[in-house]
């Protein structure tokens, strides 16, 4: 059976690739700091019959993001989905949004690549970056979260050309706003109802997950 393992699966998008991945045969591995919120989406996908395992890990922390990826045998995908996002005018941004930001959707990623390199090695498998349109362009009261995507999207196509000649790939998703808990403490959007949910993004990205370079749901 194929594994995937999901940074950030304990709601939103994360959720949702969780269960699409699931519903297709994968086992999971659910990544991320909430025990409660990953042991829910777990019961929810032992309803549906699939396999998933809680794996507690803080992105953020080299030895929480090393030890946890020991605890995975074998593994075909890694989707860096864990990300947050602090917006306004660059007046507004106070250090610890500054640090919060940087250090959870790049250091975070880059970590996270890392540990689970040996792993996708061996499986010759692939990792998916979800960086958003705001890796694609300037927006207004995003300069922050956009330079965090930004840094991730050179980071993904820098390893790109890294890998050209092996058996690995990676590649960038890239999304609009979605209507998921993402926004729930941000008076950016207020309301996130007329954004796509999560689920039709998550199958976007399951079919279109065949190493390609990028996946574009909106640019």
């Amino acid at each position: 059976m194929s594994t995937v393992a999901i940074t950030g699966a304990g709601s939103g998008l994360g959720k949702a690739l969780a269960l699409t991945y699931a519903a297709n045969g994968y086992t999971v591995y659910l990544m991320g700091r909430n025990g409660e919120k990953l042991h829910m989406v777990q019961h929810e996908i032992r309803e549906i019959n699939g396999e998933a395992e809680v794996v507690l890990c803080d992105v953020r922390e080299y030895a929480s993001v090393s030890i946890a990826f020991q605890q995975i045998g074998q593994l075909d995908v890694l989707i860096n989905n864990a990300g947050i996002g602090h917006f306004g005018e660059i007046e507004s941004y106070k250090l610890i949004d500054i640090e919060q930001t940087l250090n959870t959707n790049i250091k975070g990623t880059i970590l996270s690549v890392q540990s689970a390199l040996p792993l996708i090695r061996e499986s010759k498998g692939r990792i998916l970056n979800i960086i958003s349109t705001a890796g694609l362009r300037g927006k207004r009261n995003e300069s922050l979260y956009c330079a965090s995507k930004f840094a991730i999207r050179g980071f993904t196509e820098s390893l790109q050309k890294e890998w050209e000649n092996d058996a690995i790939s990676i590649t960038a998703v890239y999304m609009g706003g979605m209507n998921t808990p993402f926004w729930k403490d941000s008076r950016h959007v207020q309301d996130a109802s007329e954004f796509k949910d999560a689920q039709t993004v998550a199958a976007q990205i399951f079919h279109e997950d065949d190493g390609r370079a990028a996946i574009y749901i909106d640019k």
